[in-house]
Protein backbone atom coordinates (compact mmCIF):
# COMPACT_ATOMS: atom_id res chain seq x y z
CA UNK A 1 0.00 0.00 0.00
CA UNK A 2 1.34 3.39 -1.03
CA UNK A 3 -0.10 6.87 -0.65
CA UNK A 4 -0.44 7.07 -4.44
CA UNK A 5 -2.70 4.01 -4.39
CA UNK A 6 -4.74 5.59 -1.59
CA UNK A 7 -5.20 8.69 -3.75
CA UNK A 8 -6.47 6.54 -6.63
CA UNK A 9 -9.06 4.97 -4.32
CA UNK A 10 -10.07 8.39 -2.96
CA UNK A 11 -10.52 9.73 -6.48
CA UNK A 12 -12.69 6.75 -7.42
CA UNK A 13 -14.85 7.25 -4.34
CA UNK A 14 -15.24 10.98 -5.03
CA UNK A 15 -16.11 10.29 -8.66
CA UNK A 16 -18.65 7.61 -7.68
CA UNK A 17 -20.34 9.95 -5.20
CA UNK A 18 -20.66 12.77 -7.72
CA UNK A 19 -22.41 10.55 -10.25
CA UNK A 20 -25.58 11.32 -8.28
CA UNK A 21 -24.20 14.05 -5.97
CA UNK A 22 -26.73 13.24 -3.28
CA UNK A 23 -25.97 12.77 0.43
CA UNK A 24 -28.54 9.97 0.60
CA UNK A 25 -26.90 7.85 -2.11
CA UNK A 26 -25.97 4.47 -0.60
CA UNK A 27 -22.34 3.43 -0.82
CA UNK A 28 -21.46 0.78 -3.39
CA UNK A 29 -17.94 -0.18 -2.34
CA UNK A 30 -16.24 -2.04 -5.22
CA UNK A 31 -13.48 -3.53 -3.06
CA UNK A 32 -13.43 -6.84 -1.18
CA UNK A 33 -14.89 -6.63 2.31
CA UNK A 34 -12.14 -6.75 4.92
CA UNK A 35 -9.43 -5.50 2.56
CA UNK A 36 -7.49 -2.30 3.18
CA UNK A 37 -8.85 -0.94 -0.09
CA UNK A 38 -12.41 -1.50 1.15
CA UNK A 39 -11.68 0.44 4.34
CA UNK A 40 -9.99 3.31 2.50
CA UNK A 41 -12.84 3.62 -0.01
CA UNK A 42 -15.40 3.58 2.83
CA UNK A 43 -13.42 6.20 4.74
CA UNK A 44 -13.37 8.61 1.81
CA UNK A 45 -17.05 7.98 1.02
CA UNK A 46 -17.97 9.04 4.56
CA UNK A 47 -15.71 12.09 4.20
CA UNK A 48 -17.34 13.00 0.89
CA UNK A 49 -20.89 12.72 2.19
CA UNK A 50 -19.97 14.73 5.26
CA UNK A 51 -18.33 17.41 3.10
CA UNK A 52 -21.68 17.99 1.41
CA UNK A 53 -23.65 17.80 4.67
CA UNK A 54 -21.39 20.56 6.01
CA UNK A 55 -22.27 22.66 2.94
CA UNK A 56 -26.01 22.06 3.31
CA UNK A 57 -26.18 22.86 7.01
CA UNK A 58 -24.61 26.29 6.36
CA UNK A 59 -27.52 27.41 4.18
CA UNK A 60 -28.73 30.64 5.92
CA UNK A 61 -32.33 29.79 5.00
CA UNK A 62 -32.28 26.20 6.24
CA UNK A 63 -35.21 25.05 8.36
CA UNK A 64 -34.02 24.68 12.01
CA UNK A 65 -35.48 21.17 12.31
CA UNK A 66 -33.69 20.09 9.14
CA UNK A 67 -30.48 21.72 10.38
CA UNK A 68 -30.66 19.78 13.64
CA UNK A 69 -31.26 16.54 11.74
CA UNK A 70 -28.19 17.21 9.58
CA UNK A 71 -26.12 18.15 12.64
CA UNK A 72 -27.01 14.77 14.15
CA UNK A 73 -25.94 13.10 10.88
CA UNK A 74 -22.63 14.96 11.01
CA UNK A 75 -22.08 13.84 14.61
CA UNK A 76 -22.71 10.23 13.62
CA UNK A 77 -20.49 10.66 10.57
CA UNK A 78 -17.61 11.94 12.69
CA UNK A 79 -17.85 8.85 14.86
CA UNK A 80 -17.95 6.60 11.79
CA UNK A 81 -14.88 8.36 10.36
CA UNK A 82 -13.01 7.78 13.61
CA UNK A 83 -14.04 4.13 13.68
CA UNK A 84 -12.82 3.60 10.11
CA UNK A 85 -9.49 5.30 10.81
CA UNK A 86 -8.97 3.00 13.78
CA UNK A 87 -9.84 -0.04 11.64
CA UNK A 88 -7.25 1.09 9.08
CA UNK A 89 -4.68 1.41 11.86
CA UNK A 90 -5.63 -2.09 13.04
CA UNK A 91 -4.81 -3.33 9.53
CA UNK A 92 -1.39 -1.69 9.67
CA UNK A 93 -0.75 -3.01 13.19
CA UNK A 94 -1.39 -6.52 11.89
CA UNK A 95 0.69 -5.90 8.75
CA UNK A 96 3.74 -4.82 10.76
CA UNK A 97 3.20 -7.05 13.78
CA UNK A 98 6.36 -9.09 13.14
CA UNK A 99 8.67 -6.14 12.52
CA UNK A 100 11.50 -5.94 15.04
CA UNK A 101 11.93 -2.30 16.01
CA UNK A 102 15.48 -0.98 16.31
CA UNK A 103 16.71 0.10 19.72
CA UNK A 104 16.64 3.75 18.68
CA UNK A 105 13.29 3.53 16.85
CA UNK A 106 11.27 6.72 17.21
CA UNK A 107 7.52 7.33 17.48
CA UNK A 108 5.69 9.39 14.88
CA UNK A 109 3.36 12.24 15.85
CA UNK A 110 0.45 10.42 14.20
CA UNK A 111 -0.36 6.91 13.06
CA UNK A 112 -0.44 5.92 9.36
CA UNK A 113 -4.24 5.91 9.31
CA UNK A 114 -4.57 9.43 10.69
CA UNK A 115 -2.11 10.65 8.07
CA UNK A 116 -4.19 8.87 5.42
CA UNK A 117 -7.27 10.55 6.91
CA UNK A 118 -5.68 13.94 6.20
CA UNK A 119 -4.84 12.81 2.67
CA UNK A 120 -8.49 11.85 2.11
CA UNK A 121 -9.73 15.30 3.16
CA UNK A 122 -7.02 16.93 1.08
CA UNK A 123 -8.21 15.07 -2.02
CA UNK A 124 -11.71 16.45 -1.44
CA UNK A 125 -10.31 19.98 -1.14
CA UNK A 126 -8.45 19.52 -4.42
CA UNK A 127 -11.56 18.22 -6.19
CA UNK A 128 -13.76 21.09 -5.07
CA UNK A 129 -11.11 23.79 -5.48
CA UNK A 130 -10.67 22.63 -9.08
CA UNK A 131 -14.39 23.14 -9.63
CA UNK A 132 -14.22 26.63 -8.15
CA UNK A 133 -11.19 27.52 -10.25
CA UNK A 134 -13.08 26.59 -13.43
CA UNK A 135 -16.52 28.00 -12.56
CA UNK A 136 -17.93 29.74 -15.61
CA UNK A 137 -20.11 32.10 -13.55
CA UNK A 138 -17.27 33.20 -11.25
CA UNK A 139 -15.22 36.39 -11.59
CA UNK A 140 -11.72 36.25 -12.99
CA UNK A 141 -10.39 37.33 -9.57
CA UNK A 142 -12.20 34.43 -7.90
CA UNK A 143 -10.84 31.92 -10.42
CA UNK A 144 -7.27 33.19 -10.14
CA UNK A 145 -7.40 32.97 -6.35
CA UNK A 146 -8.76 29.43 -6.55
CA UNK A 147 -6.08 28.40 -9.04
CA UNK A 148 -3.46 29.70 -6.63
CA UNK A 149 -5.06 27.81 -3.73
CA UNK A 150 -5.25 24.71 -5.90
CA UNK A 151 -1.51 24.89 -6.59
CA UNK A 152 -0.86 25.05 -2.85
CA UNK A 153 -3.14 22.06 -2.21
CA UNK A 154 -1.40 20.03 -4.94
CA UNK A 155 1.98 20.81 -3.38
CA UNK A 156 0.61 19.83 0.01
CA UNK A 157 -0.66 16.54 -1.44
CA UNK A 158 2.76 15.81 -2.88
CA UNK A 159 4.47 16.51 0.45
CA UNK A 160 1.95 14.58 2.53
CA UNK A 161 2.01 11.66 0.10
CA UNK A 162 5.79 11.47 0.34
CA UNK A 163 5.68 11.72 4.15
CA UNK A 164 3.19 8.84 4.38
CA UNK A 165 5.34 6.64 2.14
CA UNK A 166 8.39 7.47 4.24
CA UNK A 167 6.50 6.69 7.45
CA UNK A 168 5.33 3.31 6.18
CA UNK A 169 8.85 2.51 4.98
CA UNK A 170 10.32 3.51 8.35
CA UNK A 171 7.82 1.29 10.17
CA UNK A 172 8.55 -1.64 7.84
CA UNK A 173 12.31 -1.22 8.47
CA UNK A 174 11.90 -0.89 12.23
CA UNK A 175 13.03 2.73 12.27
CA UNK A 176 9.73 3.88 13.75
CA UNK A 177 7.43 2.18 16.23
CA UNK A 178 3.85 1.52 15.16
CA UNK A 179 1.99 2.80 18.20
CA UNK A 180 -1.72 3.63 18.21
CA UNK A 181 -3.89 5.42 20.74
CA UNK A 182 -7.67 5.25 20.45
CA UNK A 183 -9.50 8.57 20.19
CA UNK A 184 -11.85 7.78 23.10
CA UNK A 185 -14.35 10.42 22.01
CA UNK A 186 -16.59 11.23 24.95
CA UNK A 187 -19.43 13.29 23.52
CA UNK A 188 -21.06 10.34 21.73
CA UNK A 189 -20.81 8.05 24.75
CA UNK A 190 -23.92 8.12 26.94
CA UNK A 191 -21.83 7.01 29.93
CA UNK A 192 -19.23 9.80 29.52
CA UNK A 193 -21.19 12.81 28.26
CA UNK A 194 -22.69 14.51 31.38
CA UNK A 195 -25.59 15.96 29.38
CA UNK A 196 -26.57 12.46 28.31
CA UNK A 197 -26.01 10.52 31.54
CA UNK A 198 -27.66 13.19 33.68
CA UNK A 199 -30.65 13.13 31.36
CA UNK A 200 -30.83 9.35 31.66
CA UNK A 201 -30.60 9.59 35.45
CA UNK A 202 -33.50 12.07 35.49
CA UNK A 203 -35.63 9.77 33.31
CA UNK A 204 -34.84 6.74 35.47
Amino acid sequence: MTSEYCIEIFQQSIHDYHVHDNVNTPINNPHTTGSLEHLIYAKNWVDTVQWHLEDIVRDPGIDPVTALHIKRRIDASNQERTNLVEQIDDWFLDEYANVQCKADASINTESPAWAIDRLSILELKIYHMQIEAERKDATEQHKQLCFYRLSVLLEQRSDLSLAINQLLDDIARGNKKMKVYRQMKMYNDASLNPVLYKQKSTID
